[in-house]
């Protein structure tokens, strides 16, 4: 069956079994490999992505249901005219939000999410915000600090 959505603002046709992770298919159908596989079950949110402006973990999501959907990925934070790095990442560099990267694009897409929900970044509101990412590496409090940093850049 062929599914049809939308990636990063274009047009996207799969034609893949609808229970291919939509992970996979991000991945291995369509070369967009900042979305990593951290657990493969829903509990670290490496993978998370926005579907319809919801952060959604990519692992537990089949294609066939987000049909019809507009996805974003971490490769959509980039300008694709100039290539430049969009605020938010410019603010986890400049707090050295990442270290290792495997947390990194899950945390952007929540974070992008969360800023764009127009929240109050205040600290309680940003770690409700990343609750389903787990990193291994910062503490937190360098991705806080970045979210909150990117937060005060875009208003």
């Amino acid at each position: 069956m062929t599914y049809h959505l939308t990636v990063n603002g274009e047009p996207v046709e799969l034609a893949v079994p609808g229970m291919r992770r939509l992970l996979d298919a991000l991945r291995e159908d369509l070369g967009l490999t900042g979305t990593k596989e951290g657990c493969g079950e829903g509990e670290c949110g490496a993978c998370s992505v926005l579907v319809d402006g919801a952060v959604v973990d990519s692992c537990l999501v089949p294609v066939c249901q987000v049909d019809g959907s507009t996805v974003r990925t971490v490769e959509s934070l980039v300008g694709p005219a100039d290539g430049r790095l969009s605020p938010l990442q410019e603010a986890f560099l400049d707090a050295g939000g990442a270290q290792c990267g495997i947390c990194t694009p899950g945390m952007l897409m929540a974070a992008r999410a969360f800023l764009d929900g127009g929240g109050e970044p205040t600290d309680e509101a940003i770690r409700e915000a990343i609750a389903g990412n787990l990193c291994r590496c910062t503490g937190y409090t360098k991705i806080i600090e970045a979210i909150a940093l990117a937060a005060k850049r875009e208003r």
